[in-house]
């Protein structure tokens, strides 16, 4: 009896050890997953993707690796994310993990949208995002991206938040009007290891968690901002 006890909790314990390296596990791939749409958009080799112009002046940077359909809403969708804002010094906060939900939208190609990257263009939209909880087109504009490295950003785009949607490997502008954007209070625990707001970590009032992870995505935004700036 006393040895099927001891089995017990040594199992117990060892689900207890095992939940939080899990959520870690998780954390860490998303976040690899956001550097790596981060890097397709913005490397010297892609022509197609976001434009300088825009990567020089964005004021934050917000990335969904992969939305996800529901299959009880029809077009309901939903993904999680890591954001990034410019803070002083010109320097780039620890990435704030949230979520995004909504109806199906954006550019449709195939019926499939891989991930999105949402590029904060000004002062309403940076405050929108820090707040850690809004809905896109509800008092902050947003708007499909222009396309192409060298396209200009001033021609008609004036909006706050600026989309792109990866379909089937194709970047496309998209729109995302009616999405809406919360903090995820528990990835934000695995990777700080306590409760922290959400402005306080994208107004970089943290430190950078340990996780590599978490400071090759933001490495990878600042290198694309500083390409972008030559």
């Amino acid at each position: 009896m006393r040895n099927t006890i001891a089995f017990v909790a040594a199992g117990m314990l060892a689900a207890a050890t095992c939940v939080p390296a899990m959520a870690q596990d998780k954390a860490d791939t998303e976040l690899e997953q956001a550097s790596q749409i981060m890097h397709e958009l913005t490397g010297p080799q892609s022509r197609a993707g976001i434009p300088d112009a825009v990567l020089k002046d964005a004021k934050c940077v917000a990335v969904i690796p992969k939305m996800i359909k529901g299959g009880l809403v029809v077009g309901a969708q939903h993904g999680d994310g890591v954001a990034t804002c410019r803070t002083a010094g010109d320097r780039w906060s620890p990435p704030a993990p949230f979520q995004l939900s909504g109806a199906s939208f954006g550019a449709q190609i195939g019926g499939e949208e891989q991930g999105y990257v949402m590029m904060v263009m000004d002062h309403d939209g940076m405050q929108a995002l820090q707040s850690g909880h809004f809905k896109l087109g509800a008092g902050v504009n947003a708007a499909a991206g222009p396309v192409g490295r060298d396209a200009s950003a001033s021609a008609g785009w004036k909006a706050s938040i600026l989309s792109y949607a990866n379909a089937k490997g194709a970047y496309v502008g998209a729109t995302l009007n009616g999405a809406e954007l919360n903090q995820d209070h528990a990835k934000t625990k695995d990777l700080y290891g306590h409760e922290v707001g959400f402005a306080d970590i994208l107004n970089g009032q943290v430190q950078m968690p340990e996780q590599s992870a978490a400071r090759a995505f933001v490495e990878t935004v600042n290198h694309a901002v500083e390409r972008a700036s030559r």
